[in-house]
């Protein structure tokens, strides 16, 4: 794959075939992006991977109608048909009123900022497994691990550049390292399975891969052996590596396609109060070495840091420019979009600002609770809210983490659970959605 194409002049390249072929207006995304990956398992090398990749999407607009193509063959032909076949499915597409590209005087005018998203530092495949090696070994170390799902570290990089037909061009790239390890404890039927995994930009961001190698034996192990839970309301706790979900819900829920279809349980909350009035979640696109972070939307808007929810409050919806147009708003640097589809809204980098009390403060008063580390299935009702989702973790008693439990549901309405959340002040800022230890009262478990 040739490093010397510049990903700008790609989309450039593409929309001028596309205004020769008939279009009225057109916007172009190129990504190249490469990846390589060894899997080391019971102390043997199982897996090595190495993918290179290059992607051109089109959009074109006649009039008020629009298609979006995509092509993996990037040949002059290819993309002249390419261009000649996303024209057909235009004119043959129903019109749109809210069709058509970024308001021409919203469109980043600047450089891009540079956020760190590149890491010099290369991996060779060595290197990889030796990481690799490492964090199957410290696996296999934990007293009670029987078995192991392997280790595999990963490192990549990709290149994506936007160009429109009214005014934009820019590009940027990033670098991405992996670490995963999944442990297997116990014997037959009493097995138990977890996992640890870390991801950064750049190499000197990830912990030692023993960590993540120790972390996922330890967590099959505490999870051997357990226990029934009885049905009825308590209080629940969620670990920060499934707590992020509840803002996942949250996000999907302010997307401005399902306002505009009126199908999400936030409909009509807009300036209310859904949290305490302490929390407050947002989005941060220009956090440096990001996981999600990127200086321009994907319709070429200029992105910023967004509140969600300040101090409590819903502040606004996440929206893309035809979403905007629908429902009379303007767009909030929020598109998203790959190659061979045309734009939606998505957050970046998600944060709910920490609370005060320690996690062990905010169990402390609990006579009988679960602290839950792993959720199952996807039983959210993005019209409603009703939630429902199995789930598995540890008993709280007295104030203290018990027993670990499993094969229970948990359930509730979003809307009352963030009502009644309470964050504690252990975030951590490596996730694409950073929350803390998140306590949910009055969720109904069913168990036994």
């Amino acid at each position: 794959m040739s490093q010397s194409i510049d990903p700008q002049e790609r989309a450039v390249t593409l929309i001028e075939r596309a205004r020769r072929a008939g279009a009225d207006a057109a916007d172009a995304v190129y990504v190249r992006d490469s990846s390589e990956s060894v899997t080391v398992r019971l102390g043997r090398l199982e897996d090595v991977e190495r993918s290179d990749n290059e992607h051109i999407g089109l959009r074109v607009f006649v009039g008020q109608r629009s298609a979006t193509i995509g092509s993996s063959d990037l040949s002059d032909e290819a993309l002249d048909e390419l261009a000649s076949r996303a024209i057909a499915m235009a004119r043959a597409a129903p019109q749109d009123p809210y069709a058509g590209l970024a308001p021409q005087d919203r469109l980043l005018r600047t450089p891009p900022l540079d956020l760190d998203l590149l890491d010099a530092f290369t991996l060779s495949p060595q290197q990889l497994r030796a990481m690799a090696q490492e964090a199957d070994e410290a696996l296999r170390a934990v007293p009670g691990v029987t078995n192991t799902d392997g280790a595999t570290v990963s490192s990549g990089g990709a290149v994506i550049g936007l160009a429109t037909s009214h005014g934009f061009a820019g590009s940027y790239g990033t670098t991405s390292r992996s670490i995963t390890a999944g442990a297997v404890a116990g014997e037959g039927s009493a097995m138990e399975r977890d996992s640890a995994w870390r991801a950064a930009r750049h190499l000197a961001d990830l912990p030692e891969a023993r960590e993540i190698g120790r972390q996922a034996g330890e967590r099959a192990v505490a999870r051997l052996n357990p226990a029934r839970v009885k049905s009825g309301p308590v209080p629940i706790l969620f670990d920060p590596r499934v707590g992020g979900s509840l803002l996942g819900h949250l996000a999907g829920a302010m997307s401005g396609a399902a306002v505009a279809r009126r199908s999400s349980f936030l409909i009509d909350r807009l300036g209310q109060r859904l949290f305490d009035s302490g929390i407050t979640i947002y989005d941060e696109p220009h956090q440096l070495r990001g996981l999600r972070s990127r200086p321009f939307d994907g319709e070429g808007l200029p992105t910023a840091r967004f509140d969600l929810v300040r101090d409590g409050v819903l502040q606004g919806w996440l929206v893309d420019s035809a979403t905007g147009r629908q429902l009379g708003l303007a767009p909030t640097g929020h598109a998203s979009r790959g190659v061979s589809g045309a734009p939606g809204a998505g957050v970046s980098n998600l944060f709910m600002m920490a609370g005060t009390p320690s996690p062990e403060a905010l169990m402390a008063d609990i006579e009988e609770g679960i602290y839950v580390t792993d959720l199952i299935g996807h039983g959210v009702n993005a019209l409603t809210g009703d939630y429902s989702r199995g789930a598995s973790g540890r008993r709280i008693v007295k104030g203290e983490l018990a027993e670990p439990v499993s094969g229970f549901t948990i359930a509730g309405n979003l809307l009352d659970m963030f009502a009644a959340l309470t964050p504690a002040d252990d975030l951590e800022l490596w996730r694409s959605i950073n929350v803390p230890t998140l306590r949910v009262d009055g969720m109904m478990v069913a168990g036994d």
